[in-house]
């Protein structure tokens, strides 16, 4: 049995800021964090690569990821570094904006031959020196034949150029077989082009097969090669969107564990008949709720979701 999901990428700890003035807490976060404990949550074993201080800010990293399950790679808390910060401000629709304090290196991350998968995204593959070690990572994941996912998750506050922005997101989006990315991505980085178009374009990365584009509370679009599927977003009760988005590609990473999609090689995910692709977005669409139902990223376990799922 393969040793585990690697997830390479960022670690914070988020300042969460209430519209309504209430008192600011502290959450662990930082969208690759939130994949690696939604994946661990639902039974699948995974390893955070990430860099956090030997802090007490880290510690709260550290003990987050342990409960649940998630190990952390060789070297992630590194002596005398700062854990990272970010300050989220919620608006009246729980939707949250960031200022972030962020230092992101890291060495080349290992990836055992026996490795599951491999997952990247968000800020750990946009800031250097560390985004230099995640497509490397991706680089060696192609080569050797494993699946590998990507989560842009763009940042306004890290945004400078767009154009180069979306170079970027092309040359790692095309070593990625699952492309998972929201409305809010597009509008950043392609704000004057069609939606349908944008991600038919990230389609045609060498080695992609799935594209996904979440749109928050109008549900979520999967585009294949002969297909455009839209799931609507199921109904719940908002209490914030943070993590969701993360909650959403570690259900559909799960799932297609599940499915032996995830080992089966190239070619396996682009297999999938239409009705399992929107099985696929409709189960991470649940998980997503389920989290958006409840305050921070805390993401669901199997547990939690209903008994038939994805199907129910």
């Amino acid at each position: 049995m393969p040793s585990s999901f690697i997830v390479v990428g960022e670690s914070l700890v988020d300042i969460v800021v209430p519209a309504d003035g209430a008192p600011a807490h502290n959450a662990v976060g930082g969208s690759c964090l939130n994949v690696a404990v939604g994946l661990a949550r639902l039974d699948v074993a995974t390893t955070l690569v990430t860099r956090v201080g030997d802090d007490e800010l880290g510690r709260l990293v550290v003990k987050h990821t342990e409960a649940s399950d998630v190990r952390l790679g060789q070297g992630s808390v590194v002596p005398g570094a700062a854990t990272s910060t970010a300050t989220a401000y919620l608006d009246e629709q729980h939707a949250a904006t960031y200022d972030f304090e962020l230092d992101w290196d890291l060495p080349p991350p290992e990836l055992p031959a026996d490795a599951l998968g491999v997952h990247v995204g968000s800020l750990g593959a946009t800031l250097e020196p560390g985004r230099h070690a995640v497509t490397d990572l991706v680089r060696r994941a192609v080569e050797a034949d494993v699946f590998v996912s990507y989560d842009p998750n763009i940042r306004p506050f890290f945004l400078v150029d767009a154009e180069a922005a979306w170079r970027d997101v092309l040359a790692l989006g095309a070593g990625a077989r699952l492309v998972k990315l929201s409305d809010e991505d597009l509008r950043l980085l392609r704000p004057d082009e069609p939606e349908d178009g944008v991600c038919r374009e990230l389609l045609t990365g060498r080695h992609t097969e799935l594209v996904v584009l979440t749109r928050g509370g109008q549900g979520a679009t999967a585009f294949t090669e002969d297909a455009t599927i839209a799931v609507p977003a199921p109904r719940t009760d908002v209490v914030d969107t943070v993590g969701a988005g993360d909650s959403f590609m570690a259900a559909m990473l799960a799932m297609l564990c599940d499915w032996d999609v995830v080992l089966s090689g190239e070619g396996a995910l682009r297999a999938l008949d239409d009705a399992r692709v929107e099985l696929l977005v409709r189960g991470a669409a649940t998980a997503a709720a389920l989290t958006c139902s409840r305050r921070g990223a805390n993401p669901p376990t199997r547990r939690e979701l209903p008994p038939a799922w994805p199907a129910g």
